[in-house]
């Protein structure tokens, strides 16, 4: 375990953005069930009891009943959306990014209705996006090197500078300090945002080539993260910016999403040694269980209502979850 405290670069964003679409694009839904799922993403828990993913191969997302396994699929209206992340908003729709298109999308998890908003920054590259403490849903914008937030009322979207150039950020999430945590892949950094401000707080990560990717508020209010580049797990004290590193038994593993679990663990993918691994929070100490399939390449990770761990598996056409009690691994498998 390596530990230090690491200097603190504070910078007020630099550039601001208000712009309102009243025209924003709907299209009433066009749902499919049990096709072939392309390279699925990442995934989130919805206010309807299922689990929502992308698929960024087949420009659709669809969702999952944890109860049947049961799938269902809707297209995205834009061609060739790419779509990337997605998260239930606190107005009960799924909010998704379209890196390929750089837009926002939400659809309605009753009706599978979905509306688009166009980013004021051309190839912007939405990447992550989260609800906020603010009501708002707040998403990294890697192309641009920006931060964003889109109003669930009325489609506002603000954009942030990040200081530092090409920090090409990443994963985002909502800190127990109610600040906006995120990861920067491009310059080995944690950031910070006020949601009243704007103003942002850049971290340094102790290890070279971290290439820090998800990140996720955990039960003892730390922020941890994952760092693909260096196959570790972080964690940062919102209190006071210290970084702690924990090395993962598997060397390249390359760690990519992390979640909390209900048993007080971190839970975290590996996409390169194809397992899903836990960390405890008073120890450090790692524990992988290997994926039933080979060369499955997990994604995104995510907490159900049912306890479960749920997981992509972006090379498979399979949904997975992992139960954190008996560490027992179900996959779904879909296609014709």
């Amino acid at each position: 375990m390596k530990k230090v405290t690491k200097t603190v670069y504070v910078s007020l964003a630099l550039f601001l953005i208000v712009i309102i679409f009243a025209g924003c694009k709907s299209q009433s839904p066009s749902p499919s069930v049990t096709s072939t799922i392309y390279g699925t993403l990442k995934i989130t828990t919805g206010f309807d009891n299922n689990m929502w993913f992308t698929e960024s191969g087949s420009n659709k997302i669809g969702k999952i009943s944890p109860e049947n396994g049961k799938v269902t699929e809707y297209n995205i209206p834009t061609p060739n959306a790419s779509t990337y992340a997605i998260a239930t908003g606190t107005d009960n729709n799924i909010w998704f990014t379209e890196r390929g298109s750089s837009k926002i999308g939400k659809t309605s998890a009753q009706t599978g209705k979905i509306t688009e908003y166009n980013l004021p920054t051309e190839n912007a590259a939405p990447d992550a996006i989260v609800a906020g403490p603010d009501k708002n849903m707040w998403f990294t914008e890697s192309g641009a090197g920006k931060i964003g937030k889109i109003s669930t009322q009325s489609g506002e979207i603000t954009e942030y500078n990040i200081p530092t150039e090409n920090a090409a950020p990443d994963a985002i999430a909502a800190g127990p300090d109610k600040n906006m945590w995120f990861t920067e892949s491009g310059a080995d950094k944690i950031g910070k945002i006020s949601t009243h401000s704007g103003e942002i707080t850049e971290y340094n990560i102790p290890t070279e080539n971290a290439a820090p990717d998800a990140i996720a508020a955990g039960p003892d209010n730390n922020m941890w993260f994952t760092e693909s580049g260096s196959s570790k797990i972080g964690k940062i004290s919102p209190q006071t910016g210290e970084i702690t590193e924990y090395n993962i038994p598997t060397e390249n593993a390359a760690p990519t999403a992390i979640a909390a679990g209900p048993d007080n663990n971190m839970w975290f993918t590996e996409s390169r040694s194809n397992k899903i691994g836990k960390i405890s929070l008073q120890s450090g100490k790692g524990i992988e269980y290997n994926i039933p399939t080979d060369n499955t390449s997990p994604d995104a990770i995510s907490l159900g209502l049912d306890n479960d761990l749920w997981f992509t598996e972006s090379k498979s056409n399979k949904i997975g979850k992992i139960s954190p009690s008996t560490g027992v691994i179900t996959e779904y498998p879909f296609g014709n």
